[in-house]
C-alpha cells in the first residue's frame, strides 16, 4: 500500500477545554460524536469550576458522555522532579519511557478498540501548546493511530 493510502485502525481526538463555556464545550463533544472523555491533566482542576473532574465528570455522565481520569498515568505534569529537565520544563522523553505512561497508553488504546470515539482532555486549548500533542499524539501516532485535533474555530 502506497504512504498516501495509508489507513488508520483507530482514530483518537483530543480537545482542550481553554476557557469555553460547558455548553461550547459540550457541543463540540456532541459534534464529533464522543462518546469519552479521557481526562489527562495531571490534576483535573480549573479556574472554571464546570471543568474540575467530579462536576464535569457528573455533567458528562448526565449527556451519555462517559468520563475517565488518566493524569496520573498521562499527565503533562508529573509529581516525580526526576521527570523535568534542569529548565524545569517536563523531559517527555523521561515521562514515555516511564512503565506508567506506557500502562496509560495501553489503556488509551484499549479505550479505542471498537468502543465509542475517545476524546483526550486537558486545559489547553491549542495543541501545539500541550502534551496531548508533544506526548501523547506523538506516541499514538507512532502506533499508527490518527489523532484528529478538535479546535473551537
Amino acid at each position: 500500500m502506497a504512504p498516501g493510502n495509508f489507513t488508520p485502525l483507530r482514530t483518537l481526538y483530543t480537545i482542550g477545554h481553554s476557557n469555553r463555556s460547558w455548553e461550547a464545550f459540550l457541543a463540540l463533544l456532541q459534534k464529533h460524536a464522543i462518546g469519552v472523555v479521557a481526562d489527562v491533566r495531571s490534576r483535573p482542576r480549573s479556574r472554571f469550576p464546570w471543568f474540575n473532574g467530579r462536576p464535569m465528570a457528573a455533567a458528562l455522565e448526565a449527556t451519555g458522555i462517559g468520563y475517565l481520569w488518566l493524569g496520573e498515568r498521562l499527565g503533562g505534569r508529573p509529581a516525580d522532579p526526576a521527570l523535568y529537565a534542569p529548565d524545569g520544563a517536563p523531559d517527555y522523553c523521561r515521562i514515555a519511557a516511564q512503565p506508567s505512561y506506557r500502562e496509560g497508553i495501553a489503556e488509551l488504546l484499549a479505550l479505542l478498540e471498537g468502543g465509542p470515539r475517545v476524546a483526550v482532555l486537558c486545559s489547553e486549548g491549542d495543541p501545539a501548546r500541550c502534551h496531548r500533542e508533544h506526548l501523547i499524539a506523538h506516541t499514538l501516532r507512532g502506533m499508527g493511530v490518527e489523532v484528529v485535533h478538535i479546535l473551537h474555530r
